[in-house]
C-alpha cells in the first residue's frame, strides 16, 4: 500500500552539493517545488499556463525538517503525503526518501495561497483539481 499521494524520482547532481559533500539545504526546496509542480501537472493544471490566465499558486511559508544528508548521485523519491486546505490556503506535507535505504532525508511543511490578478483569493481552481474540502 502507497502512503503517499503523489511521488516524484529526482537524482542527485553534483554541483547540488557543499564542500562536507552533502546536498546543501536550499536544493531541499527546489526537490519539494518541483514535486508540487509535477502534481499540478497529474492534477491537469499547468503552473504556467494558470499564470497566464493570472493564477499564482505562491509558496507563504516553509518548514523543512533535515534528518539524513542526501549526497551525490543519490536518488530519491520526493513526495506528497498528505495535503489540506485550511482557510484560504493548502498544506502540503512532504517527504524526501532514499532510494537506496528507503531513509526520510528530509520533512516538509509547505504552505501555499493564491493570487488571481495579484490578489489573495479562495483556491477555487486547485480545490477542483486536488477535489479537497476547506477544513476552516
Amino acid at each position: 500500500m502507497n502512503k503517499y499521494i503523489f511521488s516524484h524520482q529526482l537524482k542527485v547532481r553534483d554541483y547540488e552539493c557543499d564542500t562536507q559533500g552533502h546536498v546543501n539545504n536550499a536544493n531541499y526546496q527546489h526537490y519539494f517545488e518541483v514535486t508540487r509542480h509535477e502534481f499540478l501537472e497529474k492534477a491537469g493544471l499547468n503552473f504556467h499556463q494558470l499564470h497566464k490566465q493570472g493564477i499564482d499558486a505562491v509558496v507563504s511559508r516553509v518548514e523543512i525538517r533535515y534528518k539524513v544528508p542526501l549526497i551525490g548521485m543519490d536518488e530519491f523519491i520526493c513526495t506528497i503525503s498528505r495535503l489540506e486546505r485550511v482557510g484560504l490556503k493548502y498544506i502540503f506535507h512532504q517527504e524526501i526518501v532514499r532510494q537506496s535505504d528507503k531513509v526520510i532525508c528530509a520533512r516538509a511543511k509547505i504552505e501555499v495561497v493564491n493570487l488571481v490578478n495579484g490578489k489573495l483569493s479562495p483556491p477555487e481552481v486547485f480545490d477542483k483539481a486536488f477535489k479537497v474540502k476547506s477544513e476552516e
